[in-house]
């Protein structure tokens, strides 16, 4: 280690939360050297807060490892996973022994050519849990050389899939999949936001939806990875993961009462221990969230932590899609932007 690069790190809220593990007035700490980010999202916040609140929920959790094995032919493929399948409390038992918190939740088995991929898949409580899933994994693939003709290639065969774009992650799930919504009233939008419920709708639809297929994008959002990776930086996370953990999907409708909008984040990698939320200043960020640390019961602040972070994302999105609908995105970074 050399020292330390500077990156300036602001609060955005306090936003309103309603949750499973966080109820109530949020701050988030982010850290970015955009200078219009900060701002938009805050006005997001206070819309929301106004609003009565953002809904989150944590759907789904588990953080994923593929080991790769090579077998002689296609008969073998379907006797490995045969085996697997007859032998997944000693799967699980191996890979558990190794961690006093992680457990395994289950175990699939996926096959090209001889080429066999078993995707493990772990509740690693409030740890992000990368390095506690490849330990895990690295002792139920030595049971498996010890006991089939399978042999180990890779501990990752890249169906985990970790820090990289992967549809996988977007159907299946990895770390925690969260959907954060609200409804803004007509007035308010109009009043706070400029714009109208028809005229965001088609902003999303035709830039997040249709442009995003259009160009095969994988998310389909506005700027997700603007707030994840900058609450990331401010509490310590694996910056390189907001590869896979800002792929989201943005929804809104036009309904009687306003407008509806959603955040999907289907693979939200994050930890509230460990790695980089020991370092001081990251402590901090996630004290001033309310998740530092181990949750009581264990895993409840992690998933804190990713309630707060979809939430951030639903602020920032309702306030840059609602600047394209009013067209005021270039006059909002001319004033805001560092030159």
């Amino acid at each position: 280690m050399i020292g330390a690069v500077q990156i300036p790190c602001g609060v955005a809220g306090p936003v309103l939360i309603s949750g499973d593990y966080l109820d109530g007035k949020s701050y988030l700490p982010m850290a970015t050297t955009e200078g219009a980010l900060l701002a938009s999202v805050n006005r997001g916040c206070s819309v929301i807060s106004d609003a009565g609140g953002a809904s989150v929920r944590v759907l789904k959790s588990g953080m994923a490892r593929a080991p790769v094995f090579r077998v002689d032919d296609v008969a073998a493929v379907e006797a490995l996973c045969e085996w697997v399948d007859n032998n997944e409390e000693r799967l699980m038992s191996a890979a558990e022994g190794t961690t006093s918190h992680g457990e395994v939740l289950d175990i699939t088995p996926y096959s090209v050519g001889r080429s066999v991929y078993l995707r493990f898949r772990y509740d690693t409580k409030d740890a992000m849990g990368m390095n506690m899933a490849t330990i895990a994994t690295e002792a139920a693939c030595e049971l498996i050389e010890a006991e089939t003709t399978a042999k180990l290639v890779a501990l990752s065969g890249n169906l985990c899939t970790d820090k990289k774009p992967a549809a996988m992650n977007a159907i299946e799930g990895r770390g925690h999949s969260v959907t954060a919504d609200i409804t803004i009233p007509t007035a308010q939008l109009t009043e706070r936001l400029h714009t109208t419920p028809a005229a965001f709708a088609e902003v999303n639809t035709r830039k997040n939806l249709v442009g995003s297929a259009k160009a095969g994008s994988l998310g389909f959002n506005a700027h997700v990875a603007n707030v994840v990776a900058g609450i990331f930086l401010a509490t310590g996370q694996d910056e390189a993961q907001v590869v896979e953990s800002a792929n989201a999907i943005t929804t809104a409708e036009v309904r009687d009462d306003g407008l509806y909008l959603s955040v999907t984040l289907p693979s939200l990698e994050v930890g509230t221990v460990g790695g980089g939320t020991t370092l001081p200043m990251q402590s901090e960020a996630l004290e001033m969230i309310g998740v530092k640390g181990g949750g009581d019961p264990p895993g409840t602040n992690a998933k804190g932590l990713a309630e707060a972070i979809t939430v951030g994302c639903l602020a920032g999105e309702l306030s840059l899609i609602a600047a394209l609908s009013s067209q005021h995105l270039s006059s909002a970074h001319t004033a805001l932007g560092r030159e």
